[in-house]
């Protein structure tokens, strides 16, 4: 413990940094912290030599976001993918993939325009992981685009006469989103799949995850409440939402301006 001092910690951080990302050695930061904090309670320390020690900042990842014309250009190449589904689902809702992946027909209701977001599904070392939502936050229900209830609807006859050459029926336990054995869809193979779909768009860098952050923009871009998207998107608080966002909403303050421009009435100068 003698030799577990601030200088000490401080070179660990800065020989990380050399081979590690700050996000990563950040972690390790509040680790640390947290471990040094129990052992002061404790009475093995009398203080605690992280809490001096200046960590590196995470650098905010780029966020990227696709314009509307640019979501036209991908829904359109995806046309004839067996993933365009998945693809215009998460275009319409925002939800995470593992979301997507864990919904069943139970989930929907296409009368009533909504989705319950109740299960996600991982898959660790080959093995397929069924999971409730890390928060209360994540589990939610919302409301879906009546395009999207029409589409499913659609897409739901259609798995039905699929099912029925493979000598089944489809349940209300049945995945929505599924491989053409109708087994749960591998999440690497959905990746993989929607990088070769950018690729043909020559948008290399653009990820499944970004569907999720265009589906925010394009609400925030067409007036929906800040509170809306957050609860939509399953985040801890409107807060989050709006740090997250925070260089759409500052693009949009020019659109704003020009809002309360036209209502506010021309200023009159006192003449004395």
């Amino acid at each position: 413990m003698k030799h577990l001092n601030p200088q000490a910690i401080q070179s660990y951080y800065s020989k990380a940094c050399e081979r590690l990302s700050p996000r990563t050695v950040y972690h390790h930061h509040r680790v640390l912290s947290q471990s040094l904090k129990y052992a002061v309670r404790q009475g093995y320390l009398g203080r605690n030599p992280a809490e001096m020690v200046d960590p590196p900042s995470p650098r905010k990842k780029v966020m990227r976001t696709l314009t509307p014309s640019e979501v036209e250009v991908l829904l359109k190449t995806a046309q004839d993918s067996y993933y365009y589904p998945i693809i215009y689902t998460a275009l319409s809702t925002g939800l995470r993939q593992a979301e997507l992946l864990g919904l069943r027909w139970r989930d929907v209701d296409l009368d009533m325009l909504s989705i319950s977001v109740s299960q996600v599904l991982y898959k660790r070392r080959g093995v397929y992981q069924f999971k409730e939502p890390k928060t209360s936050h994540s589990s939610r229900r919302i409301a879906m685009t009546p395009k999207l209830a029409i589409f499913l609807r659609e897409y739901r006859a259609e798995r039905e006469l699929l099912y029925i050459e493979l000598g089944k029926l489809l349940t209300l336990d049945d995945f929505i989103f599924t491989n053409i054995k109708g087994k749960p869809i591998d999440p690497s193979v959905l990746t993989h799949a929607f990088a070769r779909i950018t690729n043909r768009m020559n948008m290399n860098g653009v990820c499944f995850h970004d569907l999720r952050h265009t589906f925010a923009s394009l609400m925030l871009l067409r007036g929906a409440k800040p509170k809306v998207i957050s609860e939509a998107l399953g985040h801890s608080s409107v807060a989050f939402t709006m740090d997250t966002y925070s260089h759409i909403i500052d693009g949009m303050q020019e659109d704003a301006m020009a809002l309360l421009d036209a209502v506010l009435p021309p200023a009159r100068n006192r003449v004395r």
